[in-house]
């Protein structure tokens, strides 16, 4: 007579047939599947270290205290890591439950921690000015390059909205740009004068000459060939003009937006005008720019009061 396999071996074959269900019947890759493989070994191993041999055994809170120890082992696991893995199990609870394998999806439940809010990067006014300093240069790119520049500091617009804009968006009298952005909204930003005086320069001097090359186009900002200039584009002007800067730090177009609303907040603008000024649709997401400012007040307190330390 066949004695029944031990229960360690059942569980192992319970994981067995949840990575083959996930590799031929919902196709996922080689890679996925190995993914997978590891964190449930870690689970299962996990499990043994509780006297658990079979999943069958596994409570909701189990499952809970599994990341939980994730979190907090000698070398703990990012929030990433973690809500990964916690997928990887609860993948495997759900497939046991629908072939009958379990009475209960036990995992179902259960959540990964919250990710750490991640504060957006903003440099300094002073990094930020000898940034925009390091575009120099009288060539038709290089003034356009520094309109670029000036316009994505001045209105913290998307790098998306500034190559989307077109001449006719640009209200020079009144220093204003009509601004398309998420979801087909259109708003009005304002920049200021030094932003006006490299737009001018850019639109008497350069881009007559740009778009000479081209075969006409509305777009504002154009390419050496007088085609409208790529989000790609921008991103290469940004690189440059970071190299030459010399400033040691990774400079990306959502530095630019970034620091803009933080030295706005610092400045004393209030957050709604921020908001309206970025495109927000929720003034929650404006407000993690007043974390940034309240952080670097807290540096200079305790960094100044006597008392603080």
């Amino acid at each position: 007579m066949t004695q029944p396999a031990p229960e360690p071996e059942r569980s192992a074959r319970a994981i067995e047939g949840f990575l083959r269900h996930v590799s031929f019947e919902r196709g996922l890759s080689a890679n996925t599947v190995a993914a997978y493989r590891r964190d449930l070994v870690l689970y299962r191993e996990w499990c043994g270290t509780r006297g658990i041999t079979e999943f069958s055994a596994v409570t909701e809170s189990d499952v809970s205290d599994f990341v939980g120890a994730l979190a907090t082992r000698q070398e703990p696991l990012s929030t990433a890591s973690i809500a990964r893995i916690l997928s990887s199990v609860r993948g495997l609870h759900r497939y046991l439950h629908a072939e009958g394998m379990l009475a209960e999806d036990v995992a179902r439940e259960v959540r990964p921690p919250k990710r750490g809010r991640r504060l957006p990067k903003a440099i300094t006014i002073e990094q930020m000015s000898t940034l925009l300093g390091a575009v120099t240069g009288d060539e038709p790119v290089d003034v356009r390059d520094r309109a670029i520049l000036e316009l994505l500091y001045a209105t913290g617009a998307r790098v998306s909205e500034i190559t989307g804009l077109s001449v006719d968006d640009v209200v020079p009298e009144q220093n204003l740009l009509r601004v398309l952005g998420k979801g087909n909204k259109q708003r009005i930003v304002p920049y200021g004068s030094y932003a006006r005086d490299a737009l001018d320069a850019y639109l008497v001097r350069a881009r007559p000459v740009l778009a000479q090359r081209g075969r006409g186009t509305p777009a504002l900002f154009l390419g050496v060939r007088g085609a409208p200039l790529s989000r790609q584009s921008v991103w290469l002007i940004i690189q440059a003009a970071a190299e030459k800067a010399e400033l040691g730090l990774d400079i990306s177009p959502h530095t630019f937006r970034h620091s803009c609303a933080t030295h706005l907040l610092q400045g004393g603008a209030d957050v709604r005008s921020v908001q309206e000024l970025l495109g927000h649709s929720s003034v929650v997401t404006t407000q993690i720019y007043t974390l940034v400012t309240a952080d670097t007040l807290r540096e200079m307190y305790v960094t100044a009061h006597p008392r603080a330390r």
